[in-house]
């Protein structure tokens, strides 16, 4: 009996198989991507602008995150669902309270009138064993706080509900009126574990 030979396999096509899969694999597969945190940076400072600020320690409101994701707001304890209300009540500024912050008189184009804004800054600073979830729980609080005195100054001085419904002239004098001072320190060991 004959010995059969096996036909070969054309394997010319292959290489047209396998660029036609991969092509669709590259077309239908999503990939997930990290949005982060929306912050715009601030301009690169010129090295001859550089100048020291000192800043009244009652215009700095202090929110410290330990390891063990303990918030700290002023040297107190607090509560993550505190936060918002208590950074509204620190950007408000209540001038006849001594531990708010101090008062700048800001004149606002769109209104044509001044108006009085507080000088607080925020300061966050977390520990290098804070978690990236409460980490931003933290943030997203003040961020909100900040929102809602947006919202609410949208409505009294151009009567919307909103800041988002504003045009850009006029969210510029609500930013004026509102503006979103956050300063983030480099993560240091604050305690805890």
């Amino acid at each position: 009996m004959a010995k059969r030979e096996t036909p070969e396999v054309n394997s010319g096509s292959m290489a047209d198989i396998a660029f036609l899969l991969l092509i669709y694999w590259l077309l239908t597969t999503t990939m997930d991507v990290d949005t982060g945190i929306a912050r715009q940076l601030p301009p690169i400072p010129d090295k001859t602008d550089i100048t020291e600020v000192d800043i009244n320690k009652r215009n700095i409101f202090i929110v410290l995150i330990n390891s063990e994701n303990l918030l700290s707001v002023n040297g107190t304890t607090r509560k993550i669902e505190d936060l918002r209300d208590l950074t509204k009540e620190f950007v408000k500024s209540n001038p006849d309270d001594p531990s708010m912050p101090e008062l700048e008189s800001v004149y606002i184009d769109k209104l044509n009138k001044r108006i009085d804004v507080g000088k607080g800054v925020i300061s966050l600073q977390n520990d290098r064993g804070t978690t990236y979830g409460t980490y931003i729980m933290v943030q997203n609080e003040l961020v909100a706080a900040v929102n809602e005195l947006r919202d609410e100054a949208a409505y009294e001085h151009f009567g919307k509900r909103n800041f988002e419904a504003l045009d850009e002239d006029q969210k510029e004098a609500v930013r004026k009126i509102v503006p979103q001072r956050i300063s983030e320190a480099e993560p240091k060991n604050i305690g805890g574990k």
